[in-house]
């Protein structure tokens, strides 16, 4: 499915989406973007990595961080201020398995609330708890490998929710999600908590 470019700023987040060709190397187009939406050359722009591996903006570029993902032919990037920001993109595709990687993956209660849906409804409940849990983890830093059981989200008024998360994530309070369709096929989506002074690494530090 074609993703054709945009922008959005929401709190304290900007974003955009780009073409992508599929297999390429993505980190050659964020840096272009991020240079762009800093002002600043090629040669100033500190992109790191850290003992995770996760992307980070260096001393340079104090209070700011960056975060990327791929999907099909689309590219989605993040740059916040003052907040540590994880993103997610998925494109659209037949799940037949969603409720079995939930009950494996996921808690007991989302794969409790896949069992009671069916066909469509479930594929798309399902990639929004995996969107949502992958953008928390990203920005976190440890990714997939701190375990996806590790913070449940339920729907609170018709929007997903995170409800529980491992003390080392911090508290459900501390953490923001948006979550839109960049273009018709697509789910992009957000997760971001404040940065406190003096800590650098994992939320469960940062938001004590």
């Amino acid at each position: 499915m074609h993703l054709s470019a945009g922008h959005l700023e929401f709190d304290r987040v900007r974003c955009a989406w780009q073409p992508y060709r599929r297999g390429e190397p993505a980190e050659p187009q964020v840096r272009k973007w991020l240079e762009s939406e800093l002002g600043i050359r090629a040669d100033d722009l500190a992109l790191e990595r850290d003992r995770h591996g996760r992307p980070r903006l260096g001393p340079a570029h104090p209070g700011l961080d960056a975060n990327w993902s791929h999907s099909g032919n689309g590219l989605l990037m993040a740059l916040g201020t003052g907040v540590r920001i994880g993103c997610d993109l998925e494109l659209a595709r037949p799940r037949p398995r969603a409720l079995e990687l939930a009950r494996r993956y996921f808690t007991l209660g989302e794969a409790e609330w896949l069992a009671g849906l069916s066909g469509t409804a479930r594929e798309t409940v399902f990639v929004r708890i995996w969107c949502a849990k992958e953008a928390m983890l990203k920005a976190h830093g440890r990714g997939l490998a701190f375990g996806l059981h590790r913070l449940e989200f339920a729907e609170r008024d018709g929007a997903l929710a995170l409800v529980d998360c491992d003390p080392e994530l911090g508290e459900p309070a501390d953490w923001s999600l948006y979550a839109f369709e960049p273009a018709a096929g697509y789910l992009a989506t957000f997760a971001w908590y404040p940065l406190r002074p003096g800590l650098q690494e994992g939320a469960g530090a940062l938001l004590q």
